[in-house]
């Protein structure tokens, strides 16, 4: 692991030159831990894929009405049966929370630099619990599909900015565990979703089932939004860039002015100190509006020359790619190649059992060897090609019972990366760039991975008519996505989560930005963190 050049030449302080740290800024009578912090995020992690899960489980979805050539007609059951969907406009609705999701993930990444993150996650959860009531009150296809892109609106606050909270706040040597277990969340609730959306949509009706999932995020929005806020490292608190501008200066010395004056009449000097206020005012905001976008621009650019980042997200959308197309294809090629006649439910209980075993594994094994990025690295190319050569055997196998043997295994290996690979979007980047990094890493992966999948992948099919053989293409990918992780190995790899803000601040005002929550034993969970 190639080391901080400063980290082997800076002096380890005494234990004379240590202030101790401030006890009135950590709340000593909160209710939060660190591991209540991670399993509330944990269940709001849960509810996003429920909700995702729900939607496209038969109760939810439900089917069209079908008429025969007798006259005989079906209604239609859930949403496509109600509003009379076709194929297509049933595949914009997911199109439309991908599209909220993907357009509001760096913009709430980016505002987390002048509005305090905890609150901008409460502000995500309100607009999610607001936009799913709104589903079940919808009455078309256009009404439910604007619901449907607000409650990926909501759900962006939340993917860009938990998983710097959770960082901020593991344990030192568990950090990767306890990003597996917040996004082992993802299979899980998909699974749940599927149970949950069958039973309330065929029992209540599927609009209920939005219903129910708005009132269990109701406390967690309330939370987000009036619970003393929570900081991020690498952020300075708004009230701590107060500080006195030549603009109040000026201001005071215009009141002194018009207090002062003794020769205009003060209601004359009012109206010009309005109207200069006014003017100075719309110009302020013009350029705040512009520094922030020049701000977003420079971080990006740092994003992009980021080797590190660079090599670890590119081989994420290659990984997605297949992954994508597994979820979509899987149980349809499953079924012609060996005529699975529960492909479905077979596809669906590999990928939940393996999706929740080998995400967590992923993490506690990097955790066990040292979580460092070089570590992160090893991890990912190793376990993703292992997992692509059992997958490749699998779908070679005539047998259907070789197959799903070699595939589970498979499939076990390649859901290991979860933890690794978000560890390494958090940790190359310095603590302000956590957001947006998780939020562009979320909208790659998806744009150029899992969304254009499914689609090229039937182009294939189409052309070659053999689902082994364009299964083995597909899996094909899944060497390339270890080969780019392969070279991350011997990248310059640097753990920045020690360093400062962007901003220089005193010593009080960067306990600030540290996160509030420590547990009561005094064990320090990300700080000071130590030096990989």
């Amino acid at each position: 692991m190639a080391q901080d050049d400063h980290s082997q030449v800076k002096p380890k302080p005494s234990p004379q030159l240590v202030e101790p740290r401030i006890s009135t800024m950590i709340p000593t009578a909160s209710w939060f831990t660190p591991k209540r912090l991670l399993a509330i995020f944990c269940v709001i992690n849960l509810l996003n894929y429920v909700d995702r899960g729900a939607i496209a489980s038969n109760g939810v979805n439900g089917s069209k009405g079908t008429c025969t050539e007798g006259g005989t007609c079906t209604s239609g059951s859930g949403i496509q049966g109600d509003f009379n969907l076709n194929n297509f406009e049933d595949g914009v609705l997911s199109s439309a929370f991908m599209v909220g999701l993907l357009v509001a993930s760096p913009i709430f990444a980016s505002l987390a630099k002048s509005v305090n993150p905890f609150r901008l996650i409460g502000v995500g959860l309100s607009v999610w619990t607001l936009a799913t009531l709104c589903c079940g009150f919808s009455f078309n296809f256009w009404s439910i599909s604007i619901c449907r892109m607000l409650v990926g609106v909501g759900e962006a606050s939340f993917i860009s900015l938990a998983a710097p909270f959770i960082d901020d706040n593991a344990p030192v040597t568990q950090k990767t565990a306890w990003l597996a277990i917040f996004y082992m969340c993802i299979p899980s609730g998909y699974a749940l979703g599927y149970v949950y959306g069958g039973l309330v949509g065929s029992h209540l009706g599927w609009r209920y089932a939005f219903w129910v999932e708005s009132l269990f995020m109701v406390p967690f929005a309330i939370s987000g939004l009036f619970m003393k806020p929570l900081q991020l490292r690498g952020f300075v608190p708004a009230d701590s860039k107060k500080t006195l501008t030549p603009e109040t200066v000026a201001s005071g010395v215009q009141v002194m002015e018009a207090s002062n004056g003794k020769d205009e009449p003060l209601s004359l000097k009012a109206e010009l100190r309005d109207k200069s206020s006014n003017d100075h005012s719309k110009s302020k905001s013009v350029t705040q509006i512009f520094e922030k976008f020049s701000r977003f621009l420079n971080d990006m650019k740092e994003l992009l020359l980021d080797k590190v980042y660079v090599v670890n997200v590119l081989g994420y959308i290659a990984y997605n790619f297949v992954i994508g197309a597994y979820s979509y294809w899987g149980p349809k090629a499953g079924y012609n190649i060996y005529h699975m006649t529960d492909a479905d439910l077979i596809f669906g209980g590999i990928t939940i059992v393996c999706g929740i075993v080998g995400t967590l594994a992923g993490g506690f094994v990097l955790d066990y060897m040292s979580n460092t990025l070089s570590n992160a690295f090893k991890l990912l190319s190793i376990t993703t090609f292992i997992g692509a050569a059992f997958c490749f055997g699998a779908f070679l196998f005539r047998s259907m019972y070789g197959f799903l043997a070699l595939f589970s295994i498979g499939e076990l290996l390649v859901f290991a990366t979860q933890g690794p690979v978000n560890y390494v979007c958090l940790r190359c980047v310095k603590p302000s760039l956590r957001p947006l990094s998780m939020a562009m890493s979320t909208v790659v992966i998806h744009i150029f991975g899992d969304v254009p999948s499914s689609p090229l992948v039937g182009v294939l099919q189409d052309n070659i008519n053999n689902w082994r053989t364009t299964a083995l293409i597909l899996t094909s990918i899944l060497f390339l996505a270890a080969g780019i992780w392969f070279i991350g190995i011997f990248l310059h790899t640097v753990d920045r989560f020690d360093e400062d803000s962007e901003h220089q601040v005193s010593n009080v005002e960067r306990s600030n930005t540290m996160p509030l929550l420590q547990e009561k034993t005094g064990e320090t969970s990300a700080f000071p963190a130590q030096s990989q």
